[in-house]
């Protein structure tokens, strides 16, 4: 609603406002002068001054080139000096919290009149609660940091912290125990993978992926292997830290010399003589978090084979930053260990046997990235949708050309396919053991990961069509579009590139094949 404080006109007394040193328009009720504004407005001066914008409704027009939030800026705001007389405001932001009443913008089962087998009363006012932190305090950082590069505000971090979603971010588990789950909103012995699934869902909307993976996406993938094969000490010394935001952990598999090939690695760690240390010399790249970190679980080659490490950020540790395809504040780094003393106390798991710490970890973080895809690929169908009906083209709303309700016809059911999938092998995790996922759903979540990020990648690409030179641009009304489409890629070659898993799923398969079928 306009404040109380502005006048109130009539659309005729606009109308006499239409010269260049007293310039008046209308947009969405609201009445603004524009008379000091229009030789800064960044479309030039006669943008404003075309007889169907000056002294007129121009609400049309707008938002056919700009998006709302340009209205609720402080510079633009001070701009408005009235409303129309009889009229309210039309076109509102959703508030803090809400759900979007675009068609498929939403997971089905948050749209209201459906229904779900999964989802139940604890769930809902996670997402509700989840949604509101997300829209309040992450979206703002998010944009903020996406535009300086720097890694999410601690005052982000400490916040997750105080209401535990660093450790409800690792799933169900005995780490969550004696804990109050934000502000008691679910129990320890409630939680499930559905409950990390919103978590993961609404961080995802902040429409940013590198801050995505800024918000201590290395914890995620770095902490389990601790937790999972760290000796009482160790765990004693590094978990509480990292779940109260003081420290930061990340994952230091990949090497440039060995992809996705973990037995390649050149990353060496040798026994000292008094056997008390293990002496680790080589590289790291594309590490996620690493310019930031406290701790890095890293891979080493050992004399017995792959062995697992956490090595603590100190003398002979150097970070560098990576420049990728998103901002840099995710903190991509490239890391170099020379001649560093790590305790082999420090070991996760047995030694040479690293490759069982790594395979124990890849299912959940493979499924991660599943529920950020899933959620990401909504969004994009809200922006389309939401463009589509607004933006005119040959006297009517882009919509009624059927090669662009094709497009988003495409878009939705590949969203909704993949979402349906992933409640599924979601149910099938929350009652499974560790162990049984890591048999039944490897294949499973591989091939949904593969899956995911293809329809992701076709979904980014329509999406460019649809807005057009607008979806190429960093600003403006496509910027997410963009942003989307020069990132989308990641989530192909995170945790296992595309080609890789979908054969990983059919071996897997293969494997299981019984001797007496024949057709």
């Amino acid at each position: 609603m306009a404040s109380t404080e502005h006048k109130t006109f009539t659309r005729e007394e606009v109308e006499k406002h239409n010269t260049p040193d007293d310039l008046w328009v209308i947009i969405d009720s609201k009445v603004y002068n524009l008379s000091r504004f229009k030789d800064l407005h960044p479309g030039g001066s006669s943008a404003l001054l075309d007889e169907d914008i000056a002294g007129q409704d121009a609400t049309e027009a707008f938002f056919g080139l700009h998006r709302h939030e340009v209205l609720l800026r402080p510079q633009y705001k001070r701009l408005q000096i009235g409303v129309v007389e009889g009229e309210e405001e039309q076109i509102k932001p959703l508030a803090y919290g809400e759900i979007s009443k675009v068609p498929y913008s939403e997971p089905t089962w948050l749209n209201e009149g459906f229904h779900s087998p999964y989802f139940k009363e604890s769930h809902r006012k996670l997402q509700k609660a989840m949604r509101t932190l997300v829209d309040e305090t992450f979206y703002p950082d998010a944009q903020a940091r996406e535009a300086d590069g720097k890694r999410p505000s601690q005052s982000v971090v400490e916040k997750m912290a105080e209401l535990e979603l660093h450790a409800m971010r690792l799933g169900p588990g005995k780490h969550l125990k004696g804990r109050k789950l934000f502000n008691g909103i679910v129990t320890p012995e409630e939680f499930d993978y559905f409950h990390e699934l919103i978590i993961t869902q609404e961080v995802v909307r902040v429409g940013q992926r590198g801050y995505g993976d800024g918000l201590m996406g290395g914890q995620v993938i770095g902490l389990p292997p601790v937790l999972n094969f760290g000796s009482p000490e160790l765990k004693a010394k590094v978990v509480p830290d990292v779940l109260a935001g003081k420290k930061f952990i990340c994952l230091a598999i990949s090497e440039a010399q060995a992809g996705s090939d973990v037995f390649g690695l050149h990353t060496t760690a040798t026994k000292s003589e008094d056997g008390k240390f293990w002496i680790v010399n080589g590289n790291k790249k594309w590490i996620t978090n690493g310019t930031f970190a406290d701790y890095f679980t890293t891979g080493c080659k050992t004399e017995d084979g792959f062995t697992v490490l956490l090595i603590e950020r100190g003398e002979g540790v150097e970070t560098k930053p990576i420049k990728t395809s998103y901002s840099s504040t995710a903190g991509t780094a490239y890391i170099t260990f020379d001649n560093v003393k790590v305790p082999v106390e420090n070991t996760l798991g047995e030694e040479g046997a690293g490759i069982y710490v790594m395979l124990s970890n890849f299912n959940h973080e493979r499924w991660v990235l599943c529920c950020s895809s899933a959620r990401s690929q909504r969004m994009i169908v809200e922006e389309c949708m939401k463009w589509t009906t607004q933006r005119k083209v040959f006297g009517k709303p882009l919509i009624n050309q059927p090669v662009i309700r094709s497009k988003i016809a495409g878009m939705i059911s590949r969203t909704e396919s993949v979402q349906a999938w992933l409640e599924t092998v979601t149910y099938q995790m929350c009652n499974m053991a560790y162990k049984e996922q890591a048999q039944k759903l490897a294949g499973q979540i591989a091939f949904l990961k593969m899956y995911a990020t293809r329809c992701a990648q076709q979904t980014a690409q329509d999406a460019v069509q649809v807005f057009g030179g607008r979806g190429i641009t960093q600003t403006g009304m496509g910027r997410f579009i963009e942003h989307y489409h020069h990132t989308v890629t990641f989530d192909s070659l995170l945790g296992g590139a595309e080609d890789v898993l979908g054969d990983l799923g059919v071996r897997q398969a293969v494997r299981s094949m019984p001797k007496d079928a024949r057709l």
